[in-house]
C-alpha cells in the first residue's frame, strides 16, 4: 500500500510518466468490496461529553446504509480516530485518514479550533470534511461540507426572539477560542444595531471550571440573559457554581448554543431546568422520520438522549452517500458537486438541503429545558432557513463563491 501511494505521489506530479503511471497497481482496498471513510472525534478530553455521541450517531447511519446493501455495491467502513479535544491532534489525525488510511471522506469535528486545524490539511490533500456543529460562520471552503448552522440560522434566531420576549440587556459568556468570539462580535453588532445593551463579556479557557470571578462580574451587571457560548464540560461548572451563587437558570435565564439533550442529562436538568437553546433539531420535534430516528439510536445506545449535532453527524453520512450515487463515484470532487443541493430527508429536521456554498438549509428552533431533560419547542422559523456564511452586518461585503 505504501508503495502504492508512493507511486500514485510521483505520478501525479510528472504528466509525461502516463504510461508507467498506467502500470502502477492499483491499492488492495480499490478492488474490495469496502469503502473506507475516517469518523474523527474527541472520544477523550473536555469535548468528549458532546462528542462521543456523535461518533455513534455517524456509525448508525453507517451500520443502516450497509444493512441497506452499502454504496455503490460497497460496504463502508469506518476508521475511527480520537482527536482528544486538541485541534493540533485533529490536524494530525486528518493527515493520517487521508494520506495513511487513504479514506474517500471524513465525518467529524466540533469546535472550530479544530475545524481551522484540519481545514489546511484538507485543502493541501484535497479531502472532503463532513462538519455537523453550529460555527461563527465567516468561512467557506470547497472542502467542507458545512451541516452545522450558520449564524443566521442558530445564533441571530436565538437573538431575534430574545429580544421579542423584553430581553434587552444581555450579558455574553464564552469559552476562549474562535467560535465564541467571531459568534460574540456578530451577537455584538446586532444587539447594539437593535438598540440593547452589552451588560458584559467574558471568557474562560476551554475546559476551564473556576468561574467565580466571570459569576461576580455578572451580579455587578445584572443583565436580563446569559447568551452562553461555552462549550464542553465547563458548562457542569458553570451552572453548578451559578446555582450555588442563587441565580439558578429559573432566576437569571441562559440562552445556551453548546448545550442539547445530551449535555442537559451529563449536567443533570435540575441545574439547567427553565434555560434556554437554540437549534436546528430537537429530539421532542414530532414527526414519524424523528421518531424512527430516535428509536434506531436508542436500540443500538439504550438511555441515551438525541441531539443536534448527533443528527447532524446522522445526516451527513446519508446526504454524502446520496451524493455518491448521484455522482456514481467514489471521487472527491465529483461527489461535492453532487452533493450540493441534493435533497434528502431522514430525521426530523424534515427535508433539506446543502445550497451551492455547501452550507445546510435548515429550520431554527428555541427550546426550553423541561425536567426530563427534554426541550419544550417555544418558537420556530416559518421555514427553512437558507445559509448565509458572512453576515453582512459584521462583514459587510464578503461572500461565498465555491
Amino acid at each position: 500500500m505504501e508503495k502504492f501511494r508512493a507511486a500514485r505521489r510521483f505520478c501525479g506530479s510528472i504528466a509525461a510518466a502516463a504510461l508507467l503511471c498506467s502500470a502502477v497497481p492499483a491499492p488492495s482496498g480499490a478492488a474490495s468490496d469496502t469503502v473506507m471513510v475516517g469518523v474523527l472525534h474527541s472520544l477523550t478530553g473536555t469535548m468528549a461529553i458532546s462528542e462521543v455521541t456523535v461518533k455513534n450517531a455517524t456509525l448508525l447511519a453507517i451500520d443502516q446504509i450497509n444493512a441497506s446493501g452499502g454504496v455503490l455495491g460497497k460496504k463502508i467502513e469506518p476508521v475511527i480516530e480520537d482527536g482528544a479535544s486538541d485541534p493540533s491532534m485533529f490536524a494530525q489525525k486528518a493527515q493520517k485518514l487521508i494520506q495513511q488510511d487513504d479514506v474517500v471522506t471524513v465525518f467529524g469535528g466540533w469546535t472550530s479550533a479544530s475545524r481551522k486545524a484540519m481545514l489546511p490539511v484538507f485543502e493541501r490533500f484535497k479531502g472532503l470534511l463532513w462538519y455537523p456543529v453550529q460555527f461563527e460562520g465567516n468561512e467557506c471552503s470547497p472542502d467542507i461540507m458545512y451541516s452545522g448552522a450558520q449564524p443566521n440560522q442558530q445564533i441571530l434566531p436565538a437573538l431575534d426572539w430574545a429580544e421579542q420576549k423584553g430581553y434587552k440587556s444581555i450579558f455574553l459568556l464564552g469559552s476562549d477560542y474562535v467560535f465564541p468570539r467571531t459568534a460574540n462580535l456578530i451577537l455584538k453588532k446586532h444587539i447594539e444595531h437593535d438598540s440593547g445593551t452589552v451588560a458584559g463579556e467574558e471568557y474562560v479557557p476551554l475546559g476551564g471550571t473556576d468561574f467565580s470571578a466571570v459569576i461576580n462580574k455578572i451580579k455587578v451587571a445584572k443583565p436580563q440573559i446569559i447568551f452562553s457560548t461555552l462549550n464542553g464540560d465547563s458548562n457542569v461548572s458553570f451552572f453548578k457554581q451559578m446555582a450555588a451563587a442563587g441565580l439558578p437558570s429559573s432566576k437569571l435565564p441562559v440562552m445556551s448554543f453548546s448545550i442539547a439533550e445530551q449535555e442537559a442529562k451529563a449536567i443533570g436538568p435540575s441545574l439547567l431546568e427553565g434555560s434556554y437553546a437554540a437549534w436546528n433539531y430537537f429530539q421532542s420535534i414530532p414527526g414519524a422520520e424523528n421518531k424512527k430516528f430516535v428509536a434506531a439510536y436508542q436500540a443500538k445506545y439504550p438511555g441515551s438522549p438525541v441531539d443536534d449535532p448527533m443528527a447532524h453527524g446522522y445526516v451527513d453520512v446519508y446526504a454524502w452517500a446520496a451524493a455518491v450515487k448521484k455522482a456514481g463515484t467514489f471521487d472527491i470532487e465529483k461527489v461535492r458537486k453532487a452533493a450540493a443541493t441534493l435533497a434528502y430527508s431522514d430525521v426530523g429536521m424534515g427535508e433539506t438541503k446543502f445550497a451551492t456554498n455547501q452550507s445546510l438549509v435548515q429550520t431554527a428552533y428555541v427550546g426550553q429545558l423541561l425536567p426530563s431533560g427534554q426541550f419544550k419547542i417555544l418558537w420556530q422559523s416559518k421555514g427553512p432557513v437558507q445559509p448565509v456564511p458572512y453576515d453582512p452586518l459584521s462583514f459587510p461585503g464578503k461572500t461565498c463563491v465555491l
